[in-house]
């Protein structure tokens, strides 16, 4: 059948019909609440689009390769599988890169390597002539000698390192003068912002006003904007939100072209040079393997999202020094997207969806404004002076940390389906943990503790589930509390009571009493006096949030658990009441 005959089966629907239906069956409020998505303050996402939603946005006749490269710098897909060498000393570095070559990594990257002369230099580079090179934390130094380097012995592929443009503007224009082909000695970084909970538009627009006040800067000291634009390489941490990350990137590489081009910038060096790294910032150390699932995602946006090349680090770089098997593993996680899930065989695999063009339309279109806002109140590093950028990134930092609390943004195995039954203090690296922001930390060390006690005295904490009175509430209340408690590493029991004194006899380090709000002030007035008699040294907790709290806390009961409890809060009292102490 033909696809236009097909088609005629299915008459138009408008919009208007849709949205008549919808509100028939989610009404009033309910719609905001139901069918809107706040990723982040300001940028609302609808539960559908149509075609109509992309008339009017600018882009949408751009191809891959050409200007403003929403959709990719290059006409054909792909990205660079970057390996990350952590070692120090140059030889073992270099032996490092060559295996993890010989491996599929297509992309190295020393982050530590040790660089103090030009040999140091030549032993990191051996054998390496044909794979681009990236040195991070790059000193003046670093950058000197890998200059000297260049212009001896020009590499055949090419070099950059991660070198701040912002930090010594005068070296920076140096370098720039003696700079290269194919060495792109600076990086703008915004790891630093999304780790500190930026959003999309904050990421975008803060890396732009960076950017644009290198430019200005180097402008004025006389050089060409191609050859400034040719410098500077943009780094960018991609977080779990799937579509809003590929977003991002398609939305900076569009406003980077346009705001290069204002300063008299040729379409050939507008095109952003992009670097993508899974977060730090949701990684855990119990579950950890639900690491491998998140970075697989983050990945996988960062190459929709178009980036040059991706580097995904080990499962367990959160919590101890990687070993052979996590960095391969990580490795072979964008070999699989690549050979065996063929993510590389299309250029811009998400140009044409309504939601991902609007998406993209939208960050670029607020990220402008925001820089235009940094630019009113005298560039990037006047505003990074003044902390207009730091009170906007406490306030995120705040209302994650409590959605995390709250458990109402989740880290899977920590804060919400954890594995009571792990264990990790026998071989975690407690300092390497606290090295890194991480939102998992605060949950991690009150697991830790209920490990230190059950080490300390032979048993974990006695803590049991006591489903009584209405058949259906007892149970989803067990369950909440089960999953609540976890979170602590503390594991429970269920047992079915028929009296609330029966409730007495199970000496428990911690009782929590699980049925309808209606119920719990009558058992509590018969269980407590039981206890008090027997000098029990039960501590009671109530799962749910009743109206009858004040009275519950008069007769005794120590915690409520809930849907709205701070999880965090609610714990660590606990953990202090049945004698787990730090």
């Amino acid at each position: 059948m033909a696809t236009e005959s097909l088609l005629a089966m299915f008459p138009p629907v408008r919009t208007e019909q849709w949205e008549h239906l919808i509100r028939e069956t989610v009404p009033g409020p309910d719609y905001a609440a139901k069918l809107i998505w706040h990723p982040e303050e300001g940028l609302p996402v609808r539960a559908y689009y149509r075609a109509e939603d992309l008339a009017g946005l600018p882009f949408l006749d751009a191809i891959p390769g050409a200007f403003p490269y929403v959709r990719g710098t290059r006409s054909e897909a792909g990205w660079r599988i970057r390996e990350e060498i952590e070692a120090v000393d140059p030889e073992e570095a270099n032996r490092a890169a060559i295996d993890a070559v010989a491996m599929g990594a297509e992309e190295i990257a020393f982050r530590r390597a040790r660089i103090e002369s030009a040999s140091d230099v030549a032993l990191l580079l051996a054998n390496l002539s044909e794979i681009p090179i990236h040195f991070g934390a790059a000193n003046q130094q670093t950058v000197r000698l890998l200059l000297e380097r260049l212009k001896k012995r020009p590499q055949a592929s090419s070099i950059s390192a991660d070198f701040d443009p912002l930090a010594d503007l005068e070296f920076s224009a140096e370098t720039i003068r003696n700079t290269p082909p194919g060495f792109r000695p600076f990086v703008i970084d915004t790891g630093e912002f999304h780790e500190s909970a930026a959003g999309v538009i904050e990421e975008v627009g803060f890396a732009l006003a960076a950017a644009v006040d290198f430019l200005a800067e180097m402008q004025d000291r006389g050089l060409e904007v191609d050859c400034v634009a040719d410098a500077i390489s943009f780094s960018f941490p991609a977080g779990p939100e799937f579509f809003i990350q590929i977003a991002k990137l398609r939305a900076f590489r569009m406003v980077w072209a346009h705001a290069l081009e204002t300063f008299g910038g040729t379409h050939d060096h507008a095109k952003a040079v992009i670097h993508a790294r899974p977060s730090h910032w949701d990684k855990t150390v119990y579950d950890r393997h639900v690491n491998v699932l998140r970075a697989t995602t983050e990945g996988m946006s960062a190459v929709l999202g178009g980036a040059d090349s991706i580097s995904i680090a080990p499962l367990d770089e959160c919590c101890k020094r990687p070993d052979e098997s996590s960095r391969r593993l990580a490795r072979n996680t964008q070999i699989i997207l690549k050979r065996e899930a063929l993510l590389d065989r299309v250029a811009d695999p998400v140009g044409g969806s309504y939601l991902i063009e609007v998406l993209t339309n939208s960050i670029a279109t607020k990220a402008w404004k925001l820089f235009q806002e940094l630019e009113d109140a005298g560039g990037y590093r006047k505003a990074r002076a003044a902390s207009i950028l730091s009170s906007v990134l406490d306030r995120r930092v705040k209302a994650r940390e409590e959605a995390i609390a709250g458990r109402k943004r989740v880290l899977t195995g920590t804060n919400r389906f954890a594995n009571v039954t792990e264990k990790v203090a026998d071989w975690a690296d407690v300092a390497w943990m606290d090295a890194m922001p991480r939102v998992a930390r605060r949950f991690e060390q009150l697991r830790l503790r209920t490990e230190r006690y059950e080490a300390l005295n032979g048993r974990s904490p006695l803590i049991v589930l006591a489903e009584i009175g209405d058949a259906r509430m007892r149970s989803a209340r067990s369950q909440f509390a089960a999953d609540f408690l976890a979170c602590a590493g503390l594991a429970s029991e269920v047992r079915r009571f028929d009296r609330p004194e029966e409730i007495g006899g199970s000496d428990a380090d911690l009782i929590v009493l699980c049925s309808s709000d209606p119920e719990y002030l009558s058992i509590a007035q018969e269980l407590m006096p039981v206890l008090r008699e027997q000098e029990s040294r039960s501590k009671v907790v109530v799962a749910g949030d009743p109206e009858t709290a004040d009275q519950l806390k008069n007769l005794g009961v120590v915690e409520f658990i809930h849907l709205r409890s701070n999880a965090i809060a609610v714990l660590t009292t606990l953990l202090q009441q049945i004698g787990v102490k730090e």
